[in-house]
């Protein structure tokens, strides 16, 4: 995009109406354009509130949306949205970015209220940098472990608190509603589906094992997935591109490039994965067990065991599954034949530990829309009531 084009489209925003400033959404990815559709449609419909989304991405599916309460701008990467940020008008800002004010994208100068949604239901002190969510005034909870590590840095720290909302996970709950109406019968004889979607970076599965651990699978007659994350195709192309061009036309190999599609997870019989936020979603989601590689923690913040809460990444791995060694990958068909032995008890032990880990299961997108609207009315002054961790 022209230096001059994303002039004219930050001009654009600072040009509208304080109505089109009140909710004001932004998008890094249209890769998130799933954590924020069902929000905008409550909102733009059933709520009647004005929305402006923005987004660095060109091909967001949010761009292309069209309602009388939607208005969509693109402001790519770069001066422009710097600039957007430090000087916006917004009375509610929501948006899934991590580390507000901590790199080149800063809080405004004006008294913005921001809202962030986890668009993980990771926890929130290992993965991520001690202080990645300091800066913002409202979160969006996926479940109560979230509640009690960002009480807990607040106390240590002699931070101020923040609104916490009991939201939960939407994409969850989608999730749970895909695999109940379209959860395949299984043909005898025919082979396992193994799903590898682990987490980015140097000490993911892709990165450190991928090679070894797809062979094994494919050897052992298993189809095979291989569902990167977008941050690992951005980070770590040759990586990516390697595996693809080595297992390229191998029997029951596929590879998966879109985040948030939900067919992979649907097809497969279990998952195999690392640090990764996702076996939170399919083993809550799917009911269905998770084998773990045991590389090296993914560690943002290197204080992480100060809040004295073990991680829920950490936590769930013998809830949801078994862990195995990078060094004993040839072991992985004997873990997963043991892991799908018994479905049914499986799914009844997820279902009743699920509802203790995540809040408002079945209503987080209404719920989130009128807390979203909520906060708006009262960043404008006007009076109303709401139950949340304040």
């Amino acid at each position: 995009m022209s230096f001059f084009a994303a002039w004219k489209n930050w001009r654009q925003f600072r040009k509208l109406h304080a109505d089109w400033r009140n909710i004001v959404i932004y998008s890094e990815s249209g890769q998130d354009w799933h954590q924020f559709s069902g929000l905008i449609e409550q909102l733009n419909g059933v709520l009647g509130r004005k929305t402006c989304y923005v987004t660095s991405d060109p091909a967001d599916p949010g761009l292309q949306r069209r309602h009388a309460n939607y208005k969509a701008l693109y402001i790519p990467e770069g001066l422009f949205l710097t600039v957007f940020f430090q000087v916006n008008r917004a009375d509610i800002f929501v948006l899934t970015m991590m580390d507000l004010d901590n790199l080149q994208l800063k809080r405004s100068l004006h008294p913005v209220h921001y809202v962030y949604l986890f668009h993980s239901m990771g926890s929130t002190h290992m993965v991520d940098h001690a202080d990645s969510f300091d800066h913002y005034d409202s979160l969006f909870c996926t479940g109560p472990h979230q509640v009690r590590e960002i009480r807990r840095r607040e106390a240590l720290e002699n931070l101020p608190q923040k609104h916490l909302f009991d939201y939960g996970h939407p994409r969850l709950e989608q999730v749970i509603a895909e695999g109940r109406n379209e959860r395949p019968e299984k043909i005898p004889g025919e082979p396992i589906t193994v799903l590898i979607a682990p987490t980015w970076g140097d000490t993911s599965i892709f990165n450190t094992c991928g090679q070894e651990l797809i062979a094994v699978l494919l050897d052992a007659g298993y189809r095979v997935i291989m569902r990167p994350h977008y941050h690992s195709v951005r980070r770590s192309p040759d990586v990516i591109a390697a595996l693809k061009r080595n297992f390229k036309g191998r029997d029951h190999f596929e590879y998966v490039d879109r985040m948030g599609e939900t067919d992979s997870l649907l097809r497969s019989d279990i998952l195999v994965c690392d640090w990764s936020g996702m076996s939170m979603e399919y083993a809550m989601g799917l009911e269905k067990p998770v084998l773990f590689v045991d590389v090296p923690r993914r560690i943002r913040n290197p204080d992480w065991q100060k809040l004295g809460i073990e991680p829920l990444e950490s936590s769930i791995r013998s809830t949801v599954g078994e862990v195995i060694s990078p060094d004993k990958l040839h072991e992985a068909p004997q873990v997963i034949e043991r892991l799908l032995a018994e479905p049914e008890r499986f799914r009844e032990h997820i279902r009743s530990w699920r509802e203790t880990m995540v809040f408002r299961l079945g209503h987080s997108v209404p719920d989130g829309a009128a807390e979203i609207a909520r906060l708006a009315d009262r960043q404008r002054g006007v009076g109303s009531s709401g139950a949340a961790h304040d």
